[in-house]
């Protein structure tokens, strides 16, 4: 790879240095663009099309150029941000609202209650275990001992069914790999064992706690940019090394499907869930371990055409979660003996989304979505209905795990003005008793959430949840941050952050676009936002954004647009496609090369929502909304801060580097384009509290000052 010249590294050096005081202009940006980050002559041909990719030498993380690119667009960004008056302000406003009791939704193994917990000044959440799920707490593991900095986070967990074992996943600076230990409750140490090689995957036990199931990938050097290929299942027996481990499944001729073996309650089943790529269908078999080693797999769900997720059975009955013949979900009974055995209805289809299910103590507890708020069902097994849990009020519930035998349950409850509260039901009675709701330092009753309903550019109909603050005059100027996803069959829906707080705290408009793409209105609402239909999810977020414009929310010199991950992809399309809408944008950890995407880490499996360039029937459609790709110069594009980390090993930092390379050097107008890389951070999950709020505060001062927000200072 051609090398940056010795020139180029001196005029790097002149404008980077950090005792200077960078300009923030589009003066600034020029010079970043043209000196920092060369153009180099890199072109594909895709199909008999030439396309350029001149940053391509981006994609190489630690090439000494791309090390030394990296640092000079920190200090610029830095040196923007910290010039921003009132970005103290913010911080200290983040990190009141950040200082809160957390409290996980508890769980109970060996007659003892577990959930995670935080006293709102950790950086990781602990493990904590008690007698009853409002008792005392005791820790059990304390993931803030992993690591001096507090970037060392605890990656999933796994009782044994008698309590007495915990099987642990630590992950490294956010990264999506998992090193797994068991540790004994009682005594408080781990055991020997350790797993390594294992992303994507949390260990289930045997029934007999002899030992558990989990999925792995080939060891490889390169163990952040490495692509998720060819993952297997295996067995491993406690107290017996990783290399004796007991290969159960693999699928060498289709290396992007991956797999989990669910032993049954009983301890008389295996199932065997298969899924290729990312897309809500997925293959089940099931073995009867009491026909002996000769018993083979029932192939009964082979085709990859409908999700089946098992719920829990009684004997070689399984319940399933399918949306086989129902697009927005169903509840259906399956013989596991029988390979040709007909599925039997328990639940139909109904008008609103089956989301998730679960099967604990008598009854079935079935969460659905009706306009992306959530309304949870019961039902006995045999599908006669029994009534809704009653909830706190209008938002998001979730949980409602346990076994067959249980005679309670525990969920949450949020919303976005709401702080996350958990619940006890009581199975035998009915009733519902809060077990713990935090005191958060933010007035909620400040504060209101409509949901508003728009029309898109193809007149379907989209939903919005807008919060703001009580008697806000709606005079088109108040400044508003619209958020988006859009994609994977994902729902937005109502949730507290104290990130969320913050904004609303400063006097913004906080806006969610429930787009296509998403899971709000089942498989059929999903679809409509893939692939070749890509461009819907686009379209529903421009016409979210001239909503508020139009209803006089706000203006375009007073709106900014935020997505992370396939949002960021959103935020980085609609940017390049309206420009003039928007005053701000962060597209946070977005995937902005779609022509390579598939090339790194886990790429491969997105395929089934975005399609993949070497298919010359998709290439044309990624190419034309590519966000590397489609940054016009000339073009006056809106103040961007970009956001990536360089652990990321889910989407590569790569695709930040190269779409913010190209937009600055696009860039026609005044404002910045600037790039913030968190050095010691992953996708998004298990930053330390330091930088959480470090970065919360650096988004919010930015906005703050591109949209002409009065500060408290």
């Amino acid at each position: 790879m051609p090398k940056i010249s010795a020139l180029a590294f001196l005029l790097l050096a002149a404008c980077a240095s950090p005792n200077d005081e960078p300009r923030t202009d589009g003066a600034q940006t020029a010079v970043v663009a043209e000196d920092i980050a060369p153009r180099l002559d890199v072109v594909d041909d895709y199909h008999g099309t030439q396309v350029s990719d001149p940053y391509r030498w981006l994609e190489e993380p630690d090439d000494p150029a791309t090390r030394t690119w990296i640092a000079a667009q920190n200090v610029i960004t830095r040196a923007h941000l910290d010039s921003i008056d009132g970005r103290d302000a913010i911080e200290a406003r983040v990190a009141a609202l950040w200082t809160y009791e957390r409290f996980g939704v508890p769980s109970e193994h060996g007659g003892r209650y577990y959930f995670t917990y935080d006293d709102g000044t950790m950086n990781q959440s602990q493990l904590v275990g008690a007698a009853s799920p409002d008792g005392s707490r005791t820790v059990v593991l304390d993931p803030n001992t992993f690591s001096a900095d507090g970037t060392v986070s605890l990656g999933g967990t796994s009782f044994s069914h008698d309590g007495r074992y915990l099987a642990y996943g630590i992950s490294d600076g956010g990264s999506d790999w998992r090193l797994w230990r068991v540790r004994d409750i009682e005594s408080g140490s781990d055991l020997a064992d350790v797993i390594d090689w294992s992303r994507f995957s949390t260990p289930a036990w045997t029934a007999d706690d002899s030992g558990f199931y989990y999925g792995r990938y080939p060891e490889t050097e390169e163990r952040l940019t490495a692509q998720a290929l060819y993952q297997s299942v295996h067995y491993h027996a406690l107290g017996t090394p990783q290399s004796e481990d007991v290969l159960v499944h693999d699928d060498p001729d289709h290396p992007e499907r991956s797999f989990a073996v669910l032993p049954s309650e009983d301890g008389r089943w295996l199932a065997l869930y298969g899924r290729e790529g990312t897309a809500r269908k997925n293959r089940l078999w099931f073995k009867d371990l009491g026909a002996g080693d000769r018993a083979d797999w029932n192939r009964r769900f082979d085709d990859f055409d409908a999700q089946y997720v098992p719920l829990g059975n009684v004997g070689s009955t399984f319940w399933l979660r399918t949306d086989q013949g129902a697009p927005r979900g169903r509840i259906v009974t399956v013989d596991a003996s029988d390979p040709t055995a007909p599925l039997v209805e328990v639940v139909p289809e109904s008008r609103s989304v089956l989301s998730t299910a679960s099967y604990v103590g008598d009854r079935l507890f079935l969460t659905y979505l009706e306009d992306a708020l959530t309304r949870v069902a019961m039902v006995k097994p045999d599908g006669t209905p029994i009534g809704d849990v009653p909830l706190p009020g209008i938002g998001t519930a979730s949980g409602f795990g346990g076994d067959i035998g249980d005679t309670e349950t525990f969920f949450s409850f949020s919303a976005y003005t709401s702080p996350t509260s958990t619940y006890r039901f009581d199975l035998e009675d009915g009733s519902v008793s809060l077990v713990r709701r935090p005191d958060v330092p933010f007035d909620s009753d400040a504060y209101e959430t409509k949901q508003v309903f728009y029309r898109s550019k193809d007149g379907t109909r989209v939903p919005m949840f807008v919060t703001h603050r009580k008697g806000l005059e709606l005079d088109g100027d108040q400044p508003t941050l619209l958020y988006g996803y859009g994609g994977f069959n994902i729902a937005m829906r109502p949730s507290f952050s104290p990130a969320t707080a913050a904004w609303l705290d400063l006097g913004g408009i906080y806006a969610v676009a429930c787009l296509r793409g998403g899971g709000e209105y089942g498989r059929e609402w999903h679809m409509a936002g893939t692939k070749e239909r890509k461009q819907n999810v686009f379209d529903d977020f421009i016409a979210a954004a001239e909503y508020l414009v139009a209803e006089r929310y706000t203006r375009p010199e007073r709106l900014a647009i935020f997505g992370g991950s396939n949002g960021g992809l959103l935020v980085g399309a609609c940017v390049n496609q309206r420009p003039d809408l928007y005053a701000a944008a962060i597209p946070a950890v977005g995937v902005m090369d779609m022509l390579r995407y598939h090339e790194f880490t886990v790429g491969a499996a997105w395929a089934s929502d975005y399609g993949r360039s070497d298919d010359p029937t998709m290439f044309p459609y990624l190419y034309a909304y590519s966000p590397y790709h489609n940054a016009a110069p000339g073009t006056e594009y809106p103040a961007i801060l970009v956001t990536t980390a360089e652990r990321d090993d889910r989407v590569v930092p790569a695709h930040s580097f190269k779409y913010a390379a190209a937009v600055q050097h696009a860039q026609g107008g005044d404002e910045p384009i600037l790039i913030r890389i968190e050095t010691r951070a992953g996708h998004g999950a298990g930053k330390s509290r330091e930088q959480a709020i470090e970065e919360v505060a650096d988004w919010w001062a930015f906005l703050a000052h591109h949209l002409g927000m009065d500060v408290p200072k």
